[in-house]
């Protein structure tokens, strides 16, 4: 078994893999693999939800985070949330980031990577297009809208933009 296997698997980086839910088997191999976090954004009592996630992570030796997003409803707290986790991680700590499907992580990480890391509007949506393409969910893509509509004063300096103050996702 692989995290590889891991449904909707991407990986980011050597340090971050994104996924779908993970199975016992491959929550097991990301251990093995050298992956000491596992950030699960879906909901307890989904369809794919492993019982005891939490126990299973922690038997394993890796560092569990739970920040439950409702599909039908991603809110700014929500992206607070996972951005205060995701900024408080060390950055050689490895990191398996998932959700049920990969929607929600997708979502979350490229609006991260965009305020934290210097990413454009085009990487956001680059990102995400493996997986989005052809869904159809107008509540995640008003979401995403309005989170860029934060986050895009601070993707140009201050300087080219006309302004003096700092930026506002500060």
């Amino acid at each position: 078994m692989s995290v590889d296997e891991i449904y909707n698997a991407r990986e980011v980086s050597d340090h971050l893999l994104t996924g779908g839910q993970p199975t016992e088997e491959q929550l097991r191999a990301a251990a093995a693999d050298g992956f000491d976090t596992v950030i699960n954004l879906a909901p307890h009592g989904g369809r794919t939800a492993l019982a005891d996630e939490a126990g299973l992570v922690q038997e394993f030796g890796m560092t569990y985070h739970h920040l439950p997003v409702d599909f039908d409803n991603p809110t700014e707290g929500d992206f607070a949330a996972f951005e205060e986790v995701m900024t408080t991680l060390p950055p050689e700590r490895r990191t398996l980031l998932h959700c049920a499907a990969n929607f929600r992580v997708t979502a979350f990480y490229s609006l991260y990577a965009m305020k934290h890391l210097g990413w454009s509007l085009e990487d956001a949506a680059a990102f995400r297009a493996p997986i989005w393409d052809g869904s159809d969910y107008p509540v995640w893509a008003a979401f995403i809208s309005q989170i860029e509509r934060t986050i895009a004063p601070c993707l140009a300096p201050a300087s080219e933009l006309g302004r003096k103050d700092a930026c506002p996702c500060d």
